[in-house]
């Protein structure tokens, strides 16, 4: 094989990997209808057209081990009277997983999981009484149709989008035929002057070729027409025609849609006009008008607009210094004009490349029935999923960064919040629980819920079990209300369960919630009522890419936040600032904020107290604190740049950007701010050591210098 055949090998199977993981999530939902609904024909016939592209799809990249098995899966839901067995759906789920691990093999190039259990299984469906019974019924009749071929499928797909009607005809040859070879061509070309012959079985070397032959035709005629033309006398004894209504359903479901115009024989056809106009909508309704991209190139784009920005913000810091020069100059307007068009073309840009990455939050939620059915299932819990919100649509890289977090929630929202049905029924609730998943906008941020109506967080067990690790002491912990216990459930280590169990119990889980919170600088909230249930609330930002930021001073130099996390910028004094337990707080309105200083500490004397500061009023998760800072620069558009390790090494710093001017600015962290400033000692609250952040910023502008940036 030579090198390009390689890379279109590598490149099929990569294309495999990703569409594989669609079949498989179709392959778990259409198994939860089925155990819903067991024994329906439809849905059983949606798992087999799923099985059948899984099939054809992994043959192709030569992955013949998950090829064999789809084909094996296929088989059996084909027999007539497998579909009755209560334990299809079971294995369906089954199926499903070990497809997932075998594909997960494939991509690392490790051992392939066993399927022999599984193959005994999937055997066990075709001999089950009700499906030799039907089989016992079928042998009296016409025999099984036979296997198609890929390329005679696509031909009986298109003869449908065309308008015309294929039709299954199977004629025995008559017993007493002298010569049946003979007769099998007769009866050929009796069927091909009816219609247009897409198929024909078996083969004419067969043994079976003279005893029966099975077409597929298509024709715009009536089905009695294909019957006399294939009746004929001493050599065809028996005759019978069927409609194809299903034969798309061997397709691919890309495909799918170009079946629907297939004509009912009892009506008038249409004319030749018509038809080609319902070819023509059929051709339209099966071009998908959908581009696979790899994320990569996607973000290389979205790299690119955020190097234009920093470009037109060049371009208006030299147009202001020229206006500043050259006051009376005439060409100012001009420039001026040309800078404003660039930037609204460039605000086009922009917005039309962050919808690129932009996807419905349904690709994560879909996930989430089969895992809450199988901790349902292992907790001996009756949950219901709800879900909502759907369309929703949030950061690809975003949503891909909450997967793993959002999944703790929900299974420990199965195993923790929800009662078993004994323990509901003595509560007065019904037996199956339910558990809630909403997103919504809200500003330029996204809300994500998780919630049950199990039996709510317990603050006292929390507060003995945060006294016993040790998290706080027996007085402090009297003077945290229940709002501040419940905030422990996200320390390393922290859980309440009594026995540790294949769901819950060893500590895990939260922490890693609020450590991949803290990286999308975003928040997380609980709300919880004894009894009635918790609800968690993930406050994420649209994109990480770029934001409108606040600048603003601190001992000379310069940082930034988030504009949507600033409520209010207010002017106060020194005298202003109180301490309240060693904890600086400042009363605004007649609301008491707690005080984040991140500069030098508070100044003493009469001249302190009368110093004035600004005071930033942001919100993280549900409180509000306010943030001194020493001057305010304005309001900017940054474009994110990611900090590596060696750049920098504190979390109170998520990233950089440059100005227009080249000038380096450090996105601050809010949510690792206040942690710090919440876990700090209580002669240190109220004050964030700034070295962190300057020794932060050097770095950055030694790095920036060293790759040949303006720093």
């Amino acid at each position: 094989m030579n090198h390009s055949s390689d890379e279109r090998g590598a490149e099929l199977r990569e294309l495999f990997f990703e569409t594989s993981q669609e079949l498989l999530q179709a392959l778990n939902d259409e198994a939860l209808k089925l155990e819903k609904k067991p024994g329906d024909e439809e849905i059983v016939r949606s798992i087999r057209r799923t099985a059948h592209t899984l099939k054809g799809d992994s043959a192709a990249c030569g992955l013949r081990e998950i090829s064999e098995l789809a084909h094996q899966f296929e088989d059996a839901l084909s027999v007539e009277g497998a579909t009755a067995n209560a334990a299809v759906a079971e294995i369906a789920f089954q199926v499903t997983d070990v497809f997932g691990e075998m594909i997960s093999a494939y991509r690392k190039g490790s051992k392939l999981p066993s399927t022999t259990s599984l193959s005994k299984k999937i055997k066990a469906l075709t001999s089950a009484p009700a499906v030799r019974k039907s089989r016992g019924k079928k042998a009296k009749s016409i025999a099984k149709p036979s296997e198609w071929t890929e390329y005679e499928k696509l031909s009986m797909t298109q003869a449908q989008a065309s308008g015309m009607a294929v039709y299954h005809v199977v004629a025995k040859i008559d017993p007493h035929c002298a010569m049946p070879i003979a007769g099998r061509q007769l009866i050929q070309n009796g069927a091909a002057a009816a219609g247009r012959v897409l198929a024909i079985r078996p083969d004419p070397k067969s043994p079976a070729a003279v005893k029966q032959v099975e077409l597929v035709v298509a024709t715009s005629g009536a089905p009695e027409q294909i019957e006399a033309r294939c009746k004929i006398p001493t050599i065809a004894e028996e005759v019978s025609v069927e409609l194809m209504l299903a034969a798309v359903e061997i397709i691919d479901p890309a495909v799918n849609a170009a079946a629907q115009t297939i004509p009912d024989p009892a009506q008038p056809l249409p004319s030749k006009s018509e038809s080609g106009a319902a070819e023509n909508s059929a051709v339209q309704s099966t071009t998908e008008n959908i581009l696979r991209v790899e994320a990569g190139r996607i973000d290389n784009v979205l790299n690119l607009v955020g190097e234009l920005i920093i470009g037109k913000s060049m371009l208006q810091q030299a147009l202001s210094e020229f206006s500043k020069r050259y006051p009376r100059e005439l060409l100012r307007s001009t420039f001026a004009d040309a800078m404003a068009f660039q930037a609204r073309v460039l605000n086009d840009l922009q917005r039309s490349v962050m919808k690129i990455r932009m996807v419905p939050v349904d690709q994560l939620f879909r996930r989430f029935p089969r895992i809450v059915r199988d901790v349902a299932r292992q907790c001996s819990r009756e949950v219901e999923l709800v879900v909502s919100g759907q369309d929703t649509d949030l950061d690809k890289g975003i949503l891909d960064a909450i997967a793993e977090p959002l999944t703790h929630m929900v299974r420990n929202a199965v195993s923790h919040g929800i009662e078993s049905p004994e323990d509901r029924r003595k509560a007065g609730k019904a037996a199956q629980g339910t558990v809630r998943l909403n997103a919504y906008h809200q500003g330029n941020q996204v809300i994500v819920e998780v919630s049950d109506d199990g039996r709510g967080l317990d603050a006292q067990r929390i507060r003995a079990k945060a006294i016993e690790l040790g998290f706080v002491s027996p007085d402090e912990s009297s003077r945290l209300s229940d709002s501040e216990v419940t905030d422990f459930i996200f320390r390393p280590g922290f859980s309440t369960a009594e026995q540790v169990t294949e769901v819950s119990g060893r500590g895990v889980g939260m922490d890693v919630v609020q450590s991949v919170l803290h990286r999308l600088k975003a928040t997380i909230t609980v709300e919880t009522r004894p009894g009635q249930g918790t609800t968690f609330r993930l406050k994420l930002p649209l994109t990480l890419a770029i934001i409108k930021a606040l600048l603003f001073w601190v001992e000379q130099r310069l940082y930034a936040i988030p504009l949507n996390a600033v409520v209010e910028i207010a002017r106060t004094t020194e005298a202003e600032v109180h301490q309240v337990d060693n904890y600086e707080v400042l009363q605004l309105r007649n609301q008491v904020l707690p005080v984040l200083r991140l500069g030098r500490p508070q100044l003493v004397g009469e001249e302190g107290k009368t110093h004035k500061l600004f005071v930033l009023v942001i919100t993280v998760g549900e409180r509000k604190y306010g943030l001194i800072v020493d001057a305010l620069e304005g309001e900017e558009e940054l474009v994110i740049k990611a900090l590596d390790d060696q750049t920098f090494s504190t979390d109170l710093v998520s990233g950089a950007s440059i100005l227009g001017d080249g000038r380096v600015v450090l996105i601050l962290n809010l949510p690792a701010v206040v942690e710090h400033f919440a876990h700090s000692r209580p002669q240190e609250s109220g004050r964030v050591h700034s070295g962190l952040l300057l020794t932060a910023t050097d770095r950055m502008r030694f790095a920036m210098t060293q790759a040949g940036g303006r720093a």
